[in-house]
């Protein structure tokens, strides 16, 4: 959705977007054969350089140390796809049984109350979320985000319920934004 002052004007569109970054400007920040000379602040202001708000539209943040070269000779890992199958048909199944979800089929879909219902933690879950919500300074839009892969989690494991450890797995994920963090 563009907003201007005149209009607002809605496109549809689906995105998934996969990037990736060197933890440094150099890329070597954990590499203890070609240790970054400025580290840490190398890394800091590097990280810096993404905006707050594109951010916290990114789901899933994951560090990947570097491949070494004997990695590279072995087998590929076998993928899971019977399982990723396994829950969009179970969030299929889900949505199509809710009064209301119209075309609704994936987590990603669902929005509003139907997505807060179905992704409501348990007590010990919700606890854990609210503490992070404080600590890791997120968004109203981070809060959302985070519950949508918690949900999928969920999902993954066939579980009906959303449970404390599918929240503390998913905040895993969530990194927090360079300058925001302050200790509590």
């Amino acid at each position: 959705m563009v907003a201007r002052v005149n209009a607002h004007v809605t496109y549809p569109a689906q995105v998934q977007l996969v990037a990736t970054m060197n933890p440094c400007r150099c890329g070597y920040l954990d590499d203890p054969a070609q240790a970054c000379a400025q580290a840490p602040r190398c890394a800091s202001d590097y990280q810096a350089k993404i905006s707050g708000p594109l951010f916290d539209r990114i789901d899933l943040h994951m560090e990947v140390p570097a491949v070494s070269a004997a990695d590279l000779s072995l087998p590929p890992p076998a993928e899971g796809s019977d399982q990723i199958a396994a829950a969009r048909a179970l969030q299929t199944k889900r949505y199509s049984g809710i009064p209301g979800a119209g075309a609704i089929t994936t987590n990603a879909q669902a929005d509003g109350q139907i997505f807060e219902d179905v992704a409501q933690p348990d007590h010990r879950g919700a606890q854990i979320l609210n503490q992070a919500v404080g600590r890791m300074k997120l968004s109203a839009r981070g809060y959302h985000r985070v519950l949508r892969v918690v949900r999928t989690l969920a999902d993954l494991e066939a579980s009906p319920s959303v449970r404390h450890l599918h929240v503390a797995e998913a905040l895993s994920f969530r990194r927090i934004a360079p300058g925001s963090y302050t200790a509590a």
